[in-house]
This record gives structure tokens, C-alpha cells and sequence, in this order.
């Protein structure tokens, strides 16, 4: 199995309005040009508001242009992986209105919202089918940050009282992965976020990754509040492997990046690199997680955002590829340079770690005595050859 190096897609152009303004001429010259760079796997958003005008209905123009869209993507070469339920893309909510309760996002996870998206899984995997670009199925993008599950807890006779939302959460993805499946017979999976991993935010990865056909973490740089510095190239990995082993599946990382310096992300509060660094800790990156047994990775993202532009807001401007006029930047070279290595998946070699609920009840401790095992283990490897 090839090692897959991909990156997260809308138009530089269009951005998020790629749906409502669909250029299917932009799409083809942008996807062909991914391609050119060596890359085999484009992760791409449906987002909501676009999608599903109401609970009971899935827009059909815009389903039409999902499979154009996607059509467009296997021409060029590529595999893809589109994301259900986005409701919050690049700094902005793109939830529909029925969506929202007077108290903020309704409960994702369960009732009405859950009946919602099992009409949009439905009518997304009834269109593509077995698709041969579509890879996988991705149910949300860091979709704790729009939802954040209850962390109460209920006791059930032992000395740690259970979580209630992991069993919501589980028949959560449970549900969704069942709907696909019967439609499309393409498997799923989720785009974890790196915060569901240092914090607890009523997330278990291990049920919610149960019926996935693999494991994903989402993990941009700035995110990544106990690395050692800005170019720490370990901390991706690390949490990472953290999931492969609470989950026991394999494990892509479906966005990983750092934000690149210029004036606009300068005042910001974000630890920013130069584009050269970017391309060091890019490679870095890839490296690690390839000899990790990782199966792929995806950089967040394609392209920048003018500065000042009102669809992406900084730090979401300047994480991409190419810049905003479509020039490459040194990321991109190092990016490709990786990708047309085609290297192949290795076996995955995991540090023992402590069990998911010792994890979660020393937070914040247990992150970073654990990297610090992690990045012990890993020198002990190379040292080994």
C-alpha cells in the first residue's frame, strides 16, 4: 500500500464559495496541477449551509455539482475524500439556520441533528455510489470545535463513573458509517482534532473510531501548545501514534500544516514560520510519520487567501501550497519532492502508553510526560538504525 501525500482543497479563486459559484475550469486546472505535484488524494468540504437549505432535504444542484466535482478529481488522477457536516471551515460557521438554537449549535450528536445528517449521508453516498475516486467518507472537520459533546458522567458501579457522551458519540458514528455504507459502499472515517487529545472535550477515540475504516487526526502546528518550539516536528507524530494506539486502527492525518509569517499573521497569537522553515518542518513532518507506519498525510492547505480577504480570516489565509496568486511556495516543492518518492507504508511501530481513561484523568500531565516517552522511543530507534 502506497503512502498516501495529499492536501485539503477549495479553489483560490472561488474559496468557500466554490459550491455556489462552481467553475468547473478552475476545478480541473487546480486539481490537474496537484497531480503534477506528485500528490494522489485531495480532502474536500461539503459545507452544510450550501448543502442542506433543510432538515428534511439535500440541495440537488448542488449534489449534481459533488459528482461533477469528483468526476473532475478522477480525470486528473486523484482520489478523494469529501467531509459531511461542515459547519465551521477556515474560521467561519457555515452551519445551516435550522441548525441553530437561541443557546448556540444544537447537540450534534443525537436527535433532530442526527436525523439531519443521516438524510444528507444518505443522499450524498446514493449519488456517488461506489465512486472509484471517492476513498473514503469523512464525517466532520474538527467537529468538536463546533459541538462539543457533554463530559457528564454517570456511575456504573466501578471506581470511574462512565462518560455519557461516549456512547452518543459512538452511536453517532455508528449511525453515519451504517448509512454510507448502505448507500455507497465506501468506508468512513473523522477528522479528529489535536484538542480532542489534550483536553478532554467528551470525545473517546477509541468508540468513535470503532466502525471507521481507519483512524484520523487533524493537527495544524499553532494547535500544538506542548511542543518544544515552533519547528518541533515530533508533536504531529506523537499524537498520532496516541491515536493509532487508543483506537487500534491504522491512522492517516488528514491535516497537518503551520501558518505561514507575513503581515497579516504577524499580530496574531499563532507561532508563525518563515516559508523556508514551513518547507523543513513540512518534510520533517512526513518523515516521522512515514517511519511511524502511518498510511498518508494531507497538508492544510492548498492555497493562500489574499490578505485581508473576508471569506478567510488570518491565521486560515496563509497555510497554503501556493500563495494567492498561484506561485509555489518552498512547502509545495518539498511536498512533491516527498510525494514522488512513492514510498510504501511501513508497519506501524507504537511506544506501550497508558490506557484512554488514565489518559483523560491526568490531563494535562499525561501529554506531556508521555511525549517525553515518545520522543525517547523514538531516539532509541534510531539509534538502532
Amino acid at each position: 500500500m502506497r503512502f498516501s501525500v495529499g492536501v485539503n482543497y477549495w479553489p483560490r479563486r472561488s474559496e468557500l464559495a466554490m459550491w455556489r459559484r462552481f467553475d468547473a475550469g478552475e476545478i480541473g486546472e487546480e486539481l490537474a496541477r496537484i497531480a503534477g505535484f506528485g500528490l494522489d488524494t485531495i480532502r474536500f468540504f461539503l459545507p452544510w449551509d450550501d448543502f442542506q437549505p433543510r432538515p428534511d432535504e439535500v440541495a440537488p444542484e448542488m449534489l449534481d455539482r459533488l459528482e461533477r466535482f469528483v468526476g473532475i478529481a478522477h480525470e486528473a488522477g486523484l482520489r478523494t475524500v469529501p467531509v459531511l457536516f461542515c459547519g465551521r471551515l477556515a474560521g467561519r460557521d457555515r452551519l445551516p439556520s435550522w441548525a441553530r438554537s437561541p443557546r448556540g449549535v444544537r447537540d450534534l450528536y443525537a436527535g433532530p441533528m442526527l436525523d439531519a445528517q443521516l438524510v444528507f449521508a444518505r443522499a450524498a453516498g446514493e449519488r456517488l455510489r461506489a465512486h472509484p475516486a471517492v476513498h473514503a467518507w469523512d464525517l466532520g472537520h474538527a467537529f468538536t470545535q463546533l459541538s462539543q459533546p457533554s463530559r457528564a458522567r454517570a456511575r456504573t458501579g466501578d471506581h470511574t463513573p462512565q462518560l455519557v457522551s461516549e456512547a452518543t458519540v459512538a452511536q453517532w458514528s455508528a449511525r453515519l458509517t451504517s448509512a454510507l455504507r448502505e448507500t455507497s459502499s465506501i468506508g468512513t472515517t473523522a477528522g479528529a482534532y489535536a484538542g480532542d487529545l489534550t483536553s478532554d472535550r467528551g470525545v473517546r477515540l477509541g468508540s468513535l473510531a470503532m466502525p471507521f475504516a481507519f483512524a484520523s487526526l487533524e493537527a495544524l502546528g499553532p494547535d500544538l501548545g506542548f511542543a518544544r518550539d515552533r519547528l518541533d516536528a515530533e508533536a504531529v507524530p506523537f499524537l498520532a501514534m496516541l491515536t493509532s494506539v487508543f483506537t487500534h486502527k491504522p491512522v492517516a492525518v488528514t491535516a497537518f500544516g503551520h501558518v505561514e509569517c507575513r503581515a497579516d499573521t504577524f499580530s496574531l497569537d499563532y507561532p508563525c514560520l518563515g516559508e523556508e522553515e514551513n518547507a523543513a518542518y513540512c518534510s520533517a513532518v512526513l518523515q516521522r510519520l512515514h517511519a511511524d507506519g502511518r498510511l498518508g498525510a494531507f497538508w492544510w492547505c492548498w492555497a493562500d487567501a489574499l490578505p485581508g480577504d473576508g471569506a478567510i480570516a488570518p491565521p486560515e489565509s496563509a497555510f497554503g501550497i501556493v500563495r494567492a496568486d498561484g506561485s509555489e511556495k518552498p512547502v509545495g516543492a518539498a511536498l512533491a519532492a516527498f510525494a514522488r518518492e512513492r514510498r510504501d507504508v511501513v508497519a506501524a511501530d507504537d511506544m506501550p502508553a497508558i490506557s484512554a481513561d488514565y489518559y483523560y484523568r491526568t490531563l494535562p500531565s499525561s501529554t506531556a510526560t508521555l511525549y517525553q516517552a515518545y520522543l525517547a522511543f523514538v531516539e532509541a530507534r534510531r539509534a538502532e538504525g
